[in-house]
């Protein structure tokens, strides 16, 4: 149906359409009927359509359309206009290939639909290779909202089968598709790969059974182009993050290509940071070491020992994101142990850093090795934080020697000194001590030295929220561990530690001010 437009007409429209754009609130559907009474949904598509030369137009019932199709009535009235869906996702304009992809998810979100009609609809109109279109050839937004489409669809069994058709084709193959397009594109598709795995356990099986995880494979063992593999390597990021993402991951060979990364030399610093990163968040999830062997843990493992030997010490950056994976893989029981373990653990030079003062410049490496030896010793897990006895006595070992190779001598020494540093340093010296405390001869090191129980059982160390907690959560774990231990009720010193530990506990961990009462002040008269 055609609308005739007088100029009155369209500066009405686009003033109506910034109204309701605009409005300060989420639209409800008597507003959209108000708005549609005056202005019929044909009336607006054609306008938009016939591209009438009045600025801000195009833009202005872009974003009204985007609102209208947000409510629930608008969202029931994009049945009927599929065509001029059809026609948005093939537009030049790329505002109004955005406004046909989020109407695409508007229509699957609707509470009302049904996922058969929807499925009918999206296949009858050809809309799912549309949205593949716009997802590689479209700018970021347009390619975004497409993805989002992609991902809805993705939500239920029949928009599964219309992007994995169980007659496989090319037309619908994402692996076909990929090998046609430029970097940009395969890093898109990619994208998209990892977007729909996020959706389900049962999507990320059909990707994993078509071998579209060897998209990621492929980019990662070309490296010809830095862009594309750091690209890659924040999809995987992303992966590794999914709850179901370590098991399918770890049946492919991601991780011997990331130990790759992480031992070549001639790779840039950013790519092997990022493989560090990767492997050290797989390797933070217990259930992994139920998928892959010991030797290929450790094999990841040597690789980051290995790359914290050779680098210099200008590179901070590379080098604290090692102790940082280290610090991830530390966190589960398999991790810490396999850390610990050996005549020369990879975790020694996270003791050798979290002692080691090397002033601003050396501040985040200090930070992350703390932080690290903090989850290695147990501070994140609520069970097993004590390791096998080869683990637990390397780890003192390695303690006690940071201590003798510095000027304070002991571990205690050692402790009081992070905890004179600045509040960063603090915090994660508060953790380590948490951790470390379920150990009897840390435990005896902490009670050794007065000042360690001071700071830790003073509410006024500490200014800021996050600090007072951690402050609190070390005088919590070592009073817990005290109070296990025989030495209270056999030394009267230990008891009167205990005691002062209990209070700290029962106070809380924030600095409750006393209130001060009004005192009369008392003041010579002035005189003239």
């Amino acid at each position: 149906m055609d609308h005739e437009f007088s100029m009155d007409d369209l500066f009405q429209l686009v003033e109506a359409a910034n109204d309701f754009t605009t409005y300060p609130g989420v639209q409800s559907d008597d507003s959209a009927r108000d708005f549609l009474n005056r202005f019929p949904l044909p009336l607006i598509i054609n306008a938009l359509q016939t591209q009438y030369d009045v600025p801000g137009l195009e833009n202005t019932l872009v974003a009204c359309l985007e609102g209208l199709f947000k409510t629930k009535l608008g969202a029931s009235l994009i049945p009927q206009y599929m065509s001029f869906v059809q026609v948005g996702l093939q537009a030049d304009s790329q505002p109004v290939r955005s406004l046909a992809c989020k109407t695409v998810t508007c229509l699957i979100e609707n509470p009302g639909s049904d996922c058969k009609t929807l499925a009918r609809l999206i296949t009858d109109f050809n809309i799912y290779p549309l949205l593949i279109d716009c997802l590689i050839n479209g700018n970021e937004q347009v390619a975004a909202a497409a993805m989002e489409a992609m991902k809805m669809l993705a939500g239920f069994p029949e928009g599964m089968e219309i992007i994995f058709p169980s007659a496989k084709g090319v037309d619908s193959d994402l692996g076909a598709i990929s090998s046609r397009c430029s970097s940009l594109g395969r890093v898109r598709i990619m994208a998209l790969v990892v977007k729909l795995f996020s959706v389900s356990r049962s999507a990320a099986s059909t990707i994993y059974s078509l071998n579209l995880l060897k998209l990621l494979e492929a980019e990662i063992k070309n490296a010809n182009d830095t862009l594309v593999t750091l690209s890659v390597l924040e999809l995987l990021y992303e992966l590794a993050e999914i709850e179901h993402g370590t098991e399918f991951l770890s049946k492919t060979s991601i991780l011997q290509l990331l130990c790759s990364i992480i031992s070549d030399n001639s790779a840039e610093s950013i790519l092997r940071s990022r493989a560090m990163m990767i492997t050290g968040r797989l390797l933070s999830k217990e259930i992994i070491y139920s998928f892959i062997d010991e030797s290929c843990a450790k094999t990841v493992i040597s690789s980051i020992d290995g790359k914290l030997q050779s680098l210099e010490t200008s590179a901070r950056d590379e080098c604290e994101t090692a102790l940082e994976a280290f610090g991830q893989i530390g966190s589960t029981f398999e991790g810490a142990r396999l850390l610990l373990s050996g005549s020369q653990p990879p975790a020694r030079h996270v003791t050798c850093a979290a002692f080691d003062r090397q002033g601003p410049q050396g501040h985040g490496r200090q930070l992350a090795a703390l932080h690290a030896l903090g989850n290695i010793s147990g501070e994140t897990r609520s069970e097993n934080i004590i390791l096998n006895a080869e683990a637990e006595e390397n780890l003192r070992r390695m303690v006690y020697e940071a201590a003798s190779k510095s000027s304070k001598l002991t571990p205690s020494g050692l402790f009081l000194s992070v905890l004179h540093q600045d509040s960063e340093i603090r915090l994660a010296a508060y953790r380590m001590i948490s951790g470390l405390v379920a150990r009897s001869w840390c435990l005896m090191e902490i009670c050794s030295k007065q000042e360690i129980i001071n700071i830790v059982t003073d509410p006024s160390t500490e200014t800021k929220k996050i600090g007072m907690e951690a402050r609190y959560n070390c005088c919590k774990a070592i009073h817990k561990s005290l109070m296990m231990s025989s030495r209270v009720s056999s030394d009267s010193a230990f008891a009167g530690i205990a005691t002062k530990l209990q209070e700290a506990v029962e106070k809380g961990p924030y600095l409750i001010k006393k209130q001060v009462e009004a005192q009369p002040v008392v003041m010579t008269a002035e005189r003239f």
